[in-house]
């Protein structure tokens, strides 16, 4: 959909997001639902997040700080999530750097998330495709991986997310690219990581699919209009977040390329 119902509906409805993230992640992401228009709730005891899990309209899970009881609380919540048919969003954080975290990724894959958004060498590498990765910082480019992700997109039933400068998304058949965002966006810590809590809030609102492609449109809108305000990597983070509340209804569309 990706017009101005859809930014729209995201602000007047303030859909409650149930992340599971990671330590670095945690404030940014709160700020960037809270800016755009959704509510946040870090909620990850393993004793409470699928209780917690049905009375919010999406879950988004990220592997970046994996621990044993964190794991446990992401299971139980994509568990929770799966048997009330609530869209959740898979982050696969660097999933490709020990047997630990592949193996934790395997089993929340399997738990059937709606959409996994990941960069080049975390969807090529879950794809089985060789990667360039290196830790979180992705050693691929987005074109390298389309043909990864419309298999894992095909494999797995969820829609996939390549990040990058030109962000890609598919199903498997059809795609949308979406260009825009900001030369200082890699410099920020959490850019991606609250991506994906943000795709989340559409996914409580929209299709996965449209989901995906409104939240890299807003943060690609969001970037461009906070790059011509910032003078650098400090100045663009508060500047991203007011443009994230600021841009109007009508500003998503133009960033967004159907194939």
């Amino acid at each position: 959909m990706t017009d101005a119902n859809t930014l729209h509906t995201l602000r007047t409805t303030s859909p409650l997001v149930h992340c599971i993230t990671n330590y670095v992640a945690m404030q940014f992401s709160a700020n960037t639902l809270l800016a755009a228009g959704a509510s946040p709730a870090m909620v990850h005891a393993t004793e409470e997040a699928a209780e917690f899990t049905p009375i919010c309209g999406a879950l988004s899970i990220n592997i970046g700080t994996l621990s044993t009881p964190w794991l446990d609380a992401m299971r139980a919540s994509a568990r929770a999530a799966k048997a009330q048919d609530l869209p959740w969003v898979l982050d696969p954080v660097a999933h490709f750097i020990s047997a630990y975290r592949r193996d934790a990724c395997a089993e929340l894959v399997a738990l059937k998330p709606a959409i996994i958004k990941g960069n080049a060498s975390e969807i090529m590498a879950l794809n089985g495709t060789q990667s360039a990765g290196r830790g979180v910082d992705s050693g691929d480019s987005v074109k390298d991986a389309k043909h990864a992700a419309r298999m894992l997109a095909n494999q797995t039933g969820a829609i996939v997310m390549v990040t990058g400068e030109v962000d890609h998304v598919t199903d498997g058949t059809q795609c949308a690219d979406i260009s825009g965002g900001s030369h200082w966006m890699p410099r920020v810590t959490a850019m991606g990581c609250s991506l994906g809590s943000l795709t989340a809030a559409y996914a409580a609102i929209t299709t996965p699919f449209d989901a995906a492609v409104s939240a890299a449109a807003h943060f690609a809108a969001a970037g461009d209009w906070a790059q011509s305000r910032a003078a650098g990597p400090g100045s663009f983070h508060a500047a991203f977040l007011d443009g994230l509340a600021l841009i109007g209804d009508d500003q998503l569309a133009s960033w967004v390329t159907r194939g």
